[in-house]
This record gives C-alpha cells, sequence and structure tokens, in this order.
C-alpha cells in the first residue's frame, strides 16, 4: 500500500498550507513576476507565511488560489477584482449544487481560499 493512501484524507488536507515555496519558486511554478506575487500580496491574495527572518513561504493552497486567478485573468481577461468575484460565486455555485456556466466549468477552485 503506497504511504500516502495510509495517511487520513484529513491530515493530506493539511499539507497544502505547509509553507514550502519560496517567493522565486513560487513565481516560477506560476510564470510570473516575483514582484506580481507581491502585489497579490498587497491585495490579499495568496498571501504567503512569513518565517523567523520574515521571508516568505507559499503553500500549495496559495499556488492553487494564484493559479486559479491568473487563470481568470489571462485566459477570460477579468481584472483581479472581477476574478475574485466569479470565484466566490463558483464557491457558491458548488456548495449549492448549481451547475457552472460551460465556459467556467474547467477552473478549479477545490482548494482555493480567498
Amino acid at each position: 500500500m503506497p504511504a500516502e493512501m495510509s495517511v487520513p484524507t484529513s491530515q493530506r488536507m493539511l499539507d497544502l498550507d505547509k509553507p514550502l515555496y519560496t517567493i522565486s519558486v513560487a513565481a516560477e511554478i506560476l510564470a510570473s513576476h516575483p514582484r506580481t506575487l507581491m502585489m497579490y500580496e498587497t491585495m490579499g491574495l495568496g498571501v504567503p507565511d512569513r518565517t523567523a527572518t520574515n521571508r516568505r513561504r507559499y503553500s500549495q493552497r496559495d499556488i492553487l488560489t494564484l493559479s486559479a486567478i491568473q487563470r481568470l485573468t489571462r485566459q477570460s481577461g477579468l481584472n483581479i477584482a472581477g476574478a475574485r468575484y466569479v470565484i466566490k460565486c463558483l464557491q457558491l455555485l458548488d456548495a449549492h449544487g448549481i451547475p457552472r456556466p460551460p465556459e467556467l466549468a474547467e477552473i478549479d477552485i477545490e482548494h482555493v481560499r480567498l
């Protein structure tokens, strides 16, 4: 049995919040400039944890959140406020079991936190 299967689901979900990535690694994963991530941070999106020496550390959940925002801004042409609004609307639709519009069906917001 793989090691991941023996770990309870709730514990695997906590791993999403573990601060792992430096700002340069997170920027590379997201194909963005580190300054863009700093701008998102000032807007309250994907706020990273800080180490004892005040260095940013992004979690997998932060990466997923910023990825969903970037997908909406880059592919759908929304601004940041519009992307935030659409994500909140999609979360409400999913929570109430209402089907999404077809053009937004592929946006993964399962682990997004705003």
